[in-house]
């Protein structure tokens, strides 16, 4: 069922474009795995959300243990590789939720507070450090 049939106004918040940007950016991609899988479950979208949260947890594994297999002689600038997994999660938004943001916010939807992507970033970006250290006391 489309929640958005007939200018239908709904009382469910989301999070814009440029909130999952900034919120990826910050946080990491298992925080874009929570911010794409919530707009997912606002437009009764189940099933994608499950696969954001798959999704964004195989890209970190994949960035972090490739961040560890980069010999220390090769210099990458700081923010290439949040800038790279941002863009990806930017564009998986533009094509399977722009739409349906724009239709949700066109229908007088509300959408969460730069306060709060700031937030659940600090929180997804704690969430993985404590992860990532974990693991790394484990291997060390």
């Amino acid at each position: 069922m489309d929640h958005f049939q007939d200018n239908e106004t709904t009382t469910q918040k989301i999070y814009k474009e440029k909130a999952i940007w900034v919120g990826t950016f910050l946080g990491g991609p298992l925080v874009a795995g929570y911010l794409i899988s919530e707009n997912f479950k606002v437009f009764d979208q189940q099933e994608k959300a499950r696969k954001a949260w798959i999704y964004s947890i195989i890209v970190t594994a994949i960035v972090f243990g490739g961040v560890f297999l980069i010999h220390d002689n090769v210099k990458v600038p700081n923010q290439i590789i949040p800038l790279i997994y941002t863009l990806i999660a930017y564009q998986f938004v533009q094509i399977y939720q722009k739409a349906k943001i724009m239709t949700h916010i066109n229908a007088g939807g509300q959408v969460y507070s730069w306060w709060r992507t700031i937030g659940v970033a600090l929180i997804g970006l704690l969430i993985t450090v404590i992860i990532v250290f974990s693991i790394a006391m484990l291997v060390l």
